[in-house]
């Protein structure tokens, strides 16, 4: 059996290095990891690292801090972390502790967490920048200040505090926007993962069937394939659940005649997949929503056409917009030239958000969408959502009185209820892009012809 993809330690070794080849001289990197969080009474949420901390150290415990010291004579990266524990280990698994955290991960110096107070402000001191996410854990921000105000109190005696604080993000954040070829790897095993359970969960579609039973569908394939969680919440929506962009409630029960739109993804060794499909429950589309299904699909392929290295960001959602705005002219449930549509967005009565965000170790990851103003321009490595939609709630009954001229009023109501969505996962490539979660079925006949078969 092969063994599972993962992050080699030279690649961790080989993204310290290209952090610190954008530090300046004489500064130093620290790195928070994340903390327990207390669910209720004495139960505690699943940990997961902070992403920054992780994609630097691939080290996975909490109550640790990573520290990298360009130069360092005794070793650039350094980790702060707990000391083993016989008891602690009996209730709770193995801790890697100091020494063997430093053979295990290829980190060059570790100390006990317990002697942090000592050690890393005679690290601190003297340096001209220090590189951290200030703002983020207001805890450690104060220890941060704190040490920072212990060096300043013995200037006096020659000690010399950090000369400026800079934002670690802006160059961390950079380098995750472009993804190696080990971390492709994991995206598309994600992608794989998430393809199977999107199946596995139209099959389990059908008039009776909870909500939360689709959710459970996607988790169980989500744990079976070695994705131990999803990369957030998932929504399985329902009729008027499906014009609800964040719902997550995923209790009603679903009905005959119906849609139900299903956004979710795992989590993989760290990365991130999220994809989104709407289906009819009883396998055959309507003719409204197979006219509206249609428009989305339409935008969605026009979007992933944009993606291309020279394109822009806001080129895909441009593209999109447009053929929404065009479609639903022609079905009425917008009014008017199709440019002052655009210009007024009198479309977002009825696609509120914007086309795609990027994607990697976070659902929604980092990376800048615009550079000195503009917006960025698309490279290979970067890897990105498409997901245009359509929402015609209900309860969308009467216009904003600016756009009345250009909706009907009332929405007709063979139109009200309708919520769809279509996202895919992409890749930039040198020449163009690779679809990764192509295998989720999306065409109307291959997703009527599953269901047939369910």
């Amino acid at each position: 059996m092969r063994s599972a993809p993962r992050i080699s330690n030279s690649e961790f070794a080989r993204r310290r290095v290209e952090l610190m080849q954008l530090m300046e001289p004489n500064s130093i990197a620290i790195l928070p990891a994340s903390q327990s969080k207390n669910r209720n009474g004495d139960v505690e949420y699943s940990f997961r690292q902070d992403s920054d901390f992780y994609y630097l150290s691939g080290f996975g415990e909490t109550d640790s801090v990573f520290v990298l010291v360009p130069g360092r004579e005794h070793g650039e990266s350094i980790l702060f972390c707990r000391e083993r524990d016989e008891e602690f280990e009996r209730w709770n698994g193995p801790l890697s502790g100091p020494d063997r955290a430093r053979q295990l991960y290829g980190i060059a110096d570790a100390f006990p967490i317990e002697d942090i107070d000592e050690i890393l402000p005679g690290m601190i001191e003297g340096k001209d920048k220090l590189y951290y996410a200030m703002g983020v854990n207001r805890d450690f921000d104060n220890k941060i200040i704190e040490w920072v105000n212990s060096i300043s109190s013995k200037k006096k005696y020659g000690a010399e505090p950090p000369g400026e604080f800079v934002q670690l993000g802006q160059f961390l954040h950079e380098l995750r926007l472009f993804k190696s070829k080990q971390e492709i790897t994991l995206l598309k095993q994600a992608a794989n993962i998430t393809t199977k359970a999107h199946i596995a969960a139209m099959r389990r579609a059908a008039a009776g069937v909870y909500e939360y039973q689709l959710e459970a569908e996607l988790q169980y394939l989500f744990l079976k394939e070695g994705a131990r969680s999803p990369a957030y919440p998932i929504i399985v929506g329902s009729g008027q659940n499906s014009c609800i962009l964040h719902y997550i409630g995923n209790a009603e029960m679903l009905q005959d005649g119906d849609l139900v739109l299903v956004d979710a993804g795992c989590e993989y060794q760290y990365y991130a997949c999220d994809a989104t499909r709407t289906f009819p429950v009883n396998g055959c589309y309507n003719a409204q929503q197979k006219a509206i299904y249609e428009i989305v699909l339409a935008a969605q392929k026009a979007a992933i056409e944009m993606v291309r290295p020279g394109n822009n960001w806001n080129q895909p959602h441009q593209a999109a917009v447009r053929v929404v705005c065009e479609g639903l002219v022609e079905l009425g449930l917008l009014r008017g030239e199709i440019e002052e549509l655009i210009e007024t967005e009198a479309f977002k009565q009825f696609y509120m958000h914007k086309t795609g965000h990027w994607m990697g170790m976070d659902v929604h990851d980092v990376g800048e969408y615009k550079i000195g103003g503009e917006w960025r321009i698309f490279e290979a490595g970067m890897v990105l959502t498409v997901e245009p939609g359509i929402y015609i709630s209900k309860d969308v009954k009467r216009v904003p009185k600016e756009i009345r001229s250009q909706v009907p009023e009332p929405v007709p109501a063979r139109w009200r209820g309708l919520g769809i969505r279509i996202e895919d996962n992409l890749l930039v490539t040198r020449d163009g892009n690779e679809v990764l979660t192509r295998g989720i079925p999306k065409e109307i006949d291959e997703i009527e012809h599953l269901l047939s078969t369910a």
